[in-house]
Formats: C-alpha cells, structure tokens, sequence
C-alpha cells in the first residue's frame, strides 16, 4: 500500500515558512548579545570594569591640586618656568604663556622648606598611587607594601627625565628639515618607550616585559595622538577661554586635559592586554 502525500506544510517550506518573527526586545537583546562580543564590545566592557572615566577625573583633580605644583617646582629648581611644563603638555607658545600666567609667582619671595618639599613629593607620589593602582587592576597584579612606594619614586624620577629628553630633542628636531613629522616619530617611539618603563616599574616587575609591550605601544600611539590634538584643539581652546573667561577658563580646559590623559592611561593598557589574551587564547587552542 502506497502511503498518502502529506499536504505541503510549514517543514516542506523550510527556507520560508519557518522564519520565526522575534519581538522587538528579542532583537535588541540578540543586537546587544553581538555588540558585546565583537572587539569593541569587549574593550568597552573591560574599560568599564575598571571604571576608566570615574578614575579619569579621579586623576584630573589630582593631578591639578597635587601633580602640576610639583612639576612647577621641579622645573623652577632647573631654571625653568611654568611654561615649560605646559609645552611639554604639548601646547603652543600663546597656550603655554596662558597656563604659566596661573602659576606666576608673587613680588615676594619664599623659600621652599624642608617641609613643604616633602608634602609637594607626597602628594605627587599620591597621584603616581592611582596610576599605580589602575594598572594593578588592568593587569590583575597585587603590588602594596614598601616595594610599591619605592615605585612610585623611580617613577617620578624617570618621568622628570623623560619630559628633559623630550624638551631636548624636540628643540633639536624643530628646526630640521621635516621638524614636525620628526618629532612626531620621535615623540612615539619615546613615548612608548617611557610607559613600556611606566607599567614595568609601578608594577614592580611582577608582569614580563613581552607582555606589556602592547599596552606600551598602544598607550604610545594614544599619547602622540594626544598631543596633536592638544597642538591644535587644546591651544586654542586655552586662549579662547582665558579671553573669554579669565583664569577659570584656562583651569577648565586644563582638567579637560587631564581628563583625556586618563583615558589615553586606561585604553593604552586595556587594547594592550586584550590583545595579549587574544593571542594567548589562540595559541592555546592551536
């Protein structure tokens, strides 16, 4: 006995009649189930995880209140005068003169004490702790006791030598055929090179030099780009505001800054590590 044909139906249409219609909230639940797992999904995740912009203004404040006198200090002791600190923040000559003009002294002269030196080493050692802790976070490495104060000593010495170096070459570079380009190579390079030294050194070595190396060069490559940005952006919004506002609106536009150093910080180390797990999680499954 020959079996009867069923009747077309829903299995004998299967590339049509068997699309099941997702509601709406389905949709954008699939949709943000996609945008997490693809690599910006990811980055943006792990960034929050470390709540990158609640630290960066954490550190913009800090470094405004604590950070900036010391470098001022340090920089008059060489001789030098505020608006060599703001040029090495990479503003132009008009910017630099607007951020110096908040740190002029007075006709009065003071003298630094003993004292007030180590509250100024203090409390730039309170603002190279956060650093020290962000990366400790990003890297998921315990550093604390003495070790760890230690670090933040060698930190503040290299970044004193560092921001020489630039100065340096950059005045070297300046005049040379190509100057702008140069530097901009030059700045890269060093840059990566100083934050390579950066996460080495606050992390007390408990991370291998291979495995930072791609947050170093990202944290590079967001660095230089910060300061073409500055160059161009942040000059010019300095002395827009200093007309517009006065000393007030140069402080804004200077935390703003800050607040962009921040997050160059934690994404330099974020990509930087994803990456060295992406390539791990694919050795391991070769």
């Amino acid at each position: 006995m020959t079996g009867r044909r069923m009747p077309p139906g829903p299995r004998g249409r299967r590339g049509r009649l068997l699309v099941v219609r997702m509601a709406p909230e389905e949709r954008y639940r699939a949709a943000a189930e996609r945008l997490g797992a693809s690599p910006a999904g990811r980055l943006w995740s792990r960034l929050n995880a470390i709540d990158f912009l609640g630290n960066s203004f954490q550190l913009a404040a800090l470094a405004l209140m604590c950070f900036f006198p010391f470098l001022i200090v340090v920089a008059a002791a060489a001789g030098r005068d505020a608006a060599v600190v703001a040029k090495w923040l990479g503003l132009n000559h008009d910017a630099a003169q607007a951020v110096a003009s908040l740190f002029t002294p007075g006709k009065a002269t003071s003298t630094l004490t003993v004292a007030s030196t180590f509250l100024l080493v203090l409390g730039a050692m309170g603002v190279v702790g956060v650093l020290q802790s962000w990366y400790q976070r990003a890297f998921e490495v315990p550093v604390g006791g003495w070790r760890a104060v230690v670090a933040r000593l060698y930190w503040l010495a290299s970044l004193v030598a560092y921001a020489a170096v630039q100065a340096v070459v950059g005045r070297a570079l300046g005049g040379a055929v190509g100057g702008p380009l140069l530097q901009t190579l030059y700045g890269l390079v060093l840059a990566t090179l100083f934050w390579w030294w950066s996460m080495h050194v606050l992390l007390t070595g408990a991370v291998r030099w291979r495995t930072l190396f791609p947050s170093a060069l990202a944290t590079g490559v967001c660095w230089t780009g910060l300061g073409v940005v500055s160059a161009f952006h942040f000059s010019s919004a300095i002395v827009v505001h200093e007309e517009k506002y006065g000393p007030i609106g140069v402080v804004m536009i200077i935390l703003s800054w800050l607040v962009a150093v921040g997050v160059v910080v934690h994404l330099g180390a974020v990509v930087g590590r994803l990456y060295v797990d992406r390539r791990s999680r694919r050795h391991h499954g070769a």
